[in-house]
C-alpha cells in the first residue's frame, strides 16, 4: 500500500520530495504526487514525506 497526496491539502511546498529515499515524489502539473510503485512506506518505519508535511496533506491510499 503507498501513501498518497491530497492535492487540495498540499501547499507545494516540497519538503516531502527531499525527503523521500525512494525518489518516488515529483512535480507534476503544479502539485506534488507520490508513484505507488515506488513508494515503500519507508518499509516500516514512519514514512518520512508524512513526518515533514506542514499541511498534514500526505495519507494513506
Amino acid at each position: 500500500m503507498a501513501l498518497t497526496i491530497n492535492a487540495d491539502e498540499c501547499t507545494s511546498c516540497g519538503a516531502c520530495e527531499f525527503e523521500c529515499p525512494n525518489g518516488a515524489i515529483s512535480l507534476k502539473n503544479d502539485v506534488y504526487v507520490i508513484k505507488a510503485s515506488a513508494c515503500s512506506e519507508c518499509d516500516g518505519d514512519a514514512p518520512k514525506c508524512q513526518a515533514v508535511c506542514p499541511a498534514d496533506a500526505i495519507v494513506k491510499a
